[in-house]
């Protein structure tokens, strides 16, 4: 038999829609074993991805700081247990020892992993504990509210339902720290 030339991930995709009693040989979806093999690629980039990396650069910490907060702002995952999206806010605060990190890479430490397949629990804690390996933070909290589609579009097709979490690592696990971190980020 001669190797077939469609690779592994468009076979798969292929496989699933006959799975589910659709014809992948459609005319309509003629491409969509390429587009659904190149959308989980992207979607799960930073499968292989440091994600201490982008925050082992920063500025000195400015005297008297004691926590930097960065409320509200958007991420996306998917779901590990049913590979469908959730999306939502995340805030987050650190205490800097020795330098302040860029917004930036805040950010991009989150992008590299959301994009695995996540559970909203430890993608939660998984940012707080590379928020202080990646900056040399003494303490980092991260609070997360997201939509999951695995909860409104399926199954008890909650749509309005949103689920909260919130993370913590080193001296903002518990204490005065904390409470001081968590009115910065809730106000």
């Amino acid at each position: 038999m001669p190797p077939d030339p469609e690779p592994a991930g468009e076979q798969a995709v292929r496989m699933l829609l006959r799975a589910s009693g659709v014809d992948p040989d459609d005319p309509v979806l003629a491409r969509t074993p390429q587009r659904v093999a190149a959308t989980f690629a992207e979607l799960f980039a930073g499968v292989h991805e440091d994600e201490t990396a982008p925050l082992r650069h920063g500025d000195a910490v400015p005297r008297g700081t004691q926590v930097v907060a960065l409320n509200d702002f958007e991420f996306r995952s998917i779901c590990a247990h049913h590979l469908l999206p959730f999306s939502g806010t995340v805030s987050i605060a650190y205490s800097p020892v020795e330098r302040i990190v860029g917004i930036g890479s805040i950010i991009r430490t989150l992008e590299i992993l959301s994009t695995r397949p996540q559970l909203q629990e430890h993608l939660t804690q998984q940012f707080a504990d590379a928020i202080v390996a990646g900056a040399g933070a003494s303490g980092a909290l991260v609070a997360m509210e997201a939509r999951h589609s695995c909860i409104a579009d399926r199954g008890p097709r909650e749509a309005a339902s949103r689920l909260r979490t919130i993370a913590a690592a080193g001296d903002l696990v518990d204490g005065e720290k904390r409470r001081e971190a968590l009115r910065a980020i809730h106000g």
